[in-house]
């Protein structure tokens, strides 16, 4: 339903009960209540794992969106102390992993050569595990499926992730390539690259908030994507572009995991 759409009797009944202004907190309460209803499942806690090299808006496009959910939401770093990200801005998460031992929604973003390093330590990967065990949901973006999906929780599982070897990642992992812009497998969500993250974090709050909820949202970040030329997609890029953005990836990427692979073999 949009602002055009006439209002069934359930609306018009609801309309009809609504103060002309919102004065103050209880009533601020109310009508949020008696609009937007309640969540399917209470969620009290989300976090979003973070480390050197991560991608800044696949963190903070999920951290935006899941920030309006109601609940407590923290940047959680795989060591104590700030982090840069993959465009050099330093952040200080709230806590790191030693610290969080339940969450109700988990998120991992991606990067570049600090997701690979992720997706090879033990130590995340465990703690991943642990914190899976409790969750309500679990999502990666972007190349953090690459870190999920090395927890062997995609097993099985249909699944998206970015647009760079997507297939052969994926099936690294023994997930279903999904090709999709986002994808939801039981409390798994998992999405392409980077701003899909937004839409996956979205898809979410759809899920357990419900659709108005989700345009209130959606409105407050006045979120209409109209990008002024047709790109995004490895479909609708074109050849030499496509070719480049392969070969520069491909140019950091296979050594670091060609060292990573080496040092896991025991000697």
């Amino acid at each position: 339903a949009t602002a055009s759409t006439p209002l069934n009797a359930e609306e018009q009944a609801l309309q009809a009960r609504l103060p002309e202004k919102v004065e103050s907190d209880t009533t601020h309460a109310w009508v949020m209540d008696a609009i937007l209803g309640k969540p399917k499942v209470p969620i009290r806690s989300i976090g979003i794992l973070v480390y050197d090299g991560v991608n800044d808006l696949d963190m903070m496009g999920p951290r935006y969106v899941l920030g309006q959910a109601g609940a407590q939401v923290r940047l959680i770093g795989v060591k104590p102390g700030p982090i840069k990200t993959v465009t050099g801005v330093q952040v200080v998460p709230d806590t790191n992993i030693d610290e969080v031992s339940q969450l109700d929604i988990l998120i991992i973003p991606g990067g570049f050569t600090g997701t690979i390093e992720a997706a090879y330590d033990t130590r995340v990967l465990d703690w991943i595990r642990a914190i899976d065990k409790g969750t309500v949901y679990t999502g990666a973006v972007c190349t953090g499926v690459w870190i999920l999906g090395a927890t062997g929780l995609l097993e099985g599982r249909r699944a998206s992730t970015n647009w760079y070897r997507e297939e052969e990642f994926l099936k690294k992992y023994k997930a279903i390539p999904a090709n999709e812009r986002y994808t939801r497998d039981g409390k798994y969500w998992t999405s392409a690259g980077v701003t899909a993250g937004m839409d996956m974090s979205l898809a979410i709050l759809n899920e357990n908030w419900g659709e108005r909820y989700t345009q209130g949202v959606m409105l407050d970040m006045e979120y209409d994507p109209a990008p002024p030329i047709t790109g995004g997609t490895p479909e609708r890029t074109g050849r030499l572009v496509l070719w480049m953005m392969k070969a520069m990836y491909d140019a950091g990427i296979n050594p670091l995991i060609e060292r990573l692979e080496q040092e896991r073999v025991p000697r």
